[in-house]
């Protein structure tokens, strides 16, 4: 009869004794490791587990085991340790590898000094323990570039100043009264600010590389779609009625995800299908909607958006000016992986920093297509300013408070007239509270930096806004990342 079917009562005492006496898992293992630098920022590591750490390993498993396991004819923790390893063999051996990798990789990170930007690159899955011998396992992992902090006291710069005046707070209620306006049909031909709803193709040799139905644009001096732009759009479509086609070319950005499509020549061609109006509510009711007593208290709170816009207009200069002073030596590289996995996370930084200053979503989104034309350069230039600033953020012990974010929330939530909690679960939703939280902190590193700063005031006038218009659109085709396209409000 087989171990299995013997109904002994009592345990094997030796083996219980022998698993009794085990200690717990070393402080540290006896690890023999290999780093070799294989590209920019990444670097190869390979791992040697003594065979004395692996049985030490396996007795703790199988002690685990012994003291949970449930088997028919025996009292739990009285099962034969021979039993037990025969029977849950595999359960031992995932146990062992799984605390073994854990460990060892944990006491490489801390030995080495490998600071990850991410995860090892290996399938642990594919991993086997030996029965005899040491373990040995190897992986590529990508790590924070290693650098000495540039001098930030005492930068000299300049910052532009002016003060908000009445046209463009008047300017500015009109704008924000577009949001809340009604698309209704509009009779006879296109004008400037109507809202064109029309099919996009392009074509490039005469195929077809992108198409796209019923997409909305204003109509603007300027059309920017994600990887071009088209000029003169209102001369273009200027009088167009429902049926027109016209059609224009257009240059691919020299970033665009399409390698092969980079500053070519693409036909764009635009069927309008329908003209709309935006039709603006009427003023007594918006301000009893919006809780607004009066025309001047709205004007207050849109002076007030304006200045802090003006805030961020002036904390932009400052910043770039910063930011280029202790990026001149930043000349390490980083892998062009790091970068292409960084792009969305650099537009949604952008976003948010928008946001945060009371930017519309119509200027966002305009922004944001500018920012996908030269996607590459701009997410490594911001990468190397993010592990510069993040640096200095752990050099002068910078936090983030949940307060901070609770307000940059009620500044967000304002601008797009909505409350605080729909504005938390919105950024819930698109996974961008993580990035709201390493945004502030980049933010309060920059504000270390332009504390210690020597300033010179410069004159600025207000530059009149851009009429530009933002359209969903790739046309050398889709595989231009959707980076941040938020979801439908909901409550």
């Amino acid at each position: 009869m087989s171990d299995e079917e013997t109904p002994e009562i009592e345990t094997d005492a030796a083996s219980e004794s022998a698993v009794a006496e085990e200690v717990d898992t070393p402080a540290k293992m006896t690890l023999g490791v290999e780093v070799t630098e294989i590209g920019p920022c990444k670097k190869h590591v390979r791992v040697q587990v003594a065979r004395a750490d692996i049985e030490t390993q396996y007795n703790i498993a199988v002690k685990d085991v012994l003291s949970t396991a449930v088997v028919p004819g025996f009292r739990p923790g009285h099962v034969p340790r021979k039993l037990i390893e025969k029977r849950f063999r595999k359960e031992v051996e995932g146990q062992v590898k799984q605390k073994i990798l854990m460990q060892s990789l944990e006491q490489v990170s801390e030995e080495q000094k490998l600071d990850a930007i991410n995860e090892p690159d290996f399938d642990a899955e594919s991993l086997t323990i030996p029965e005899e011998g040491d373990f040995t396992y190897e992986f590529d992992v990508e790590v924070r570039p290693e650098f000495d902090l540039p001098n930030y006291t005492g930068l000299k710069l300049t910052r532009p100043e002016r003060e908000i005046s009445d046209a463009e707070v008047d300017n500015y209620v009109q704008r924000y009264l577009r949001r809340f306006g009604e698309l209704i049909e509009h009779d006879g031909a296109a004008e400037v600010d109507n809202v064109i709803v029309a099919d996009l193709h392009s074509r490039h040799d005469g195929k077809v590389l992108g198409h796209a139905h019923h997409q909305q644009f204003r109509l603007s001096s300027r059309l920017n779609f994600r990887d071009a732009e088209l000029a003169d759009a209102d001369k273009l479509l200027a009088g167009v009625k429902a049926g027109d086609v016209r059609t224009a070319t257009v240059v691919v950005s020299k970033e665009s995800p399409r390698v092969e499509m980079r500053s070519e020549q693409v036909e764009l061609e635009i069927k309008v299908h329908q003209i709309l109006r935006l039709k603006l509510p009427d003023m007594t009711e918006f301000l009893a909607q919006q809780g607004y007593e009066s025309q001047e208290e709205l004007s207050t709170a849109i002076r007030n958006l304006l200045q802090r816009q003006l805030t961020y207009e002036q904390r932009e200069s400052a910043r770039q000016q910063v930011l280029e002073k202790i990026t001149e030596s930043a000349d390490w590289d980083l892998p062009e992986s790091l970068v292409r996995r960084q792009v969305e996370n650099a537009l949604r930084r952008q976003v948010l920093e928008m946001e945060q200053a009371g930017f519309s979503e119509e200027e966002i989104e305009d922004r944001k297509n500018e920012l996908l034309q030269q996607q590459l350069s701009m997410t490594r230039q911001g990468l190397k300013e993010h592990f510069i600033l993040d640096k200095i953020a752990q050099q002068e012990e910078i936090e983030v408070h949940p307060a901070d974010i609770e307000m940059e929330l009620q500044n967000m939530a304002f601008q797009r007239g909505e409350s605080p909690r729909k504005t938390r679960a919105r950024l819930e939703r698109m996974g961008l509270l993580d990035n709201l939280e390493a945004q502030l902190l980049e933010q309060k590193a920059v504000d270390v930096v332009l504390r210690k700063a020597e300033y010179v005031s410069v004159p600025s006038e207000a530059l009149p806004p851009e009429d530009s218009q933002a359209v969903s659109f790739a046309v050398a085709g889709e595989e231009t990342p959707a980076a941040i396209d938020a979801p439908a409000d909901t409550e």
